[in-house]
């Protein structure tokens, strides 16, 4: 996106901030024909949620249906804004988990790949029955996107999932699984793997 398109897009979601009709126009784009648009739309939707994610709360269905588009820009910019929605509309959320299990293990978008990681450890830290629900998607994203550019960020939701409501299984499993890394790797991938089984084990 050009730096133009980028102002462009802001400027759009500093109306939509004030702007019901925009807002939900920009809401019914994600299922509209246009692939431009529906990517537009979701990045300018993803500002909005940062800046007032109450005002997507009644929303939550439409984003979790936009992780069905084909394009990787829409679903990660909507898995950005359910990771922000998981404290408003859990439940709701709960419904996206399969979609972003797919998106988790796209072949072709690290970006999408790290957007579906940071949405399951923040929805599976919720409780001890989600972090059971989710665990086996978090513990195979780690395994399957170890080489990956976007790993160590990832890692960071790792983290956070680490201090979250879990099951006493998945605690001692997120450890086992961070063992690996904790012992062999160097520099700040051992550092962070060694934070992680530290807050897991509390």
């Amino acid at each position: 996106m050009t730096s133009e398109k980028q102002d462009d897009v802001r400027e759009c979601a500093e109306r939509a901030l004030n702007d019901e009709g925009l807002l939900l126009e920009l809401i019914d784009n994600l299922s509209g024909a246009s692939r431009r648009l529906r990517q537009t739309s979701a990045t300018a939707l993803a500002l909005v949620a940062k800046e007032k994610p109450d005002l997507l709360a009644g929303h939550v269905g439409a984003f979790v249906d936009a992780l069905n588009r084909p394009e990787a820009q829409t679903r990660w910019e909507c898995l950005d804004i359910l990771t922000t929605m998981v404290d408003k509309d859990s439940r709701t959320c709960d419904k996206a988990a399969i979609g972003a299990e797919t998106a988790l293990f796209d072949e072709e978008s690290g970006p999408l790949r790290l957007a579906a990681m940071r949405f399951l450890c923040k929805l599976g830290a919720t409780t001890e029955n989600r972090s059971e629900r989710l665990w086996p998607y978090i513990d195979e994203g780690i395994q399957c996107c170890h080489g990956d550019l976007e790993f160590p960020e990832m890692l960071t939701a790792v983290f956070d999932f680490a201090g979250g409501k879990l099951s006493k299984p998945v605690r001692k499993a997120l450890a086992a699984r961070m063992g690996f890394d904790a012992e062999n790797s160097k520099g700040s991938l051992k550092r962070r793997a060694q934070q992680i089984i530290e807050r897991a084990s509390r």
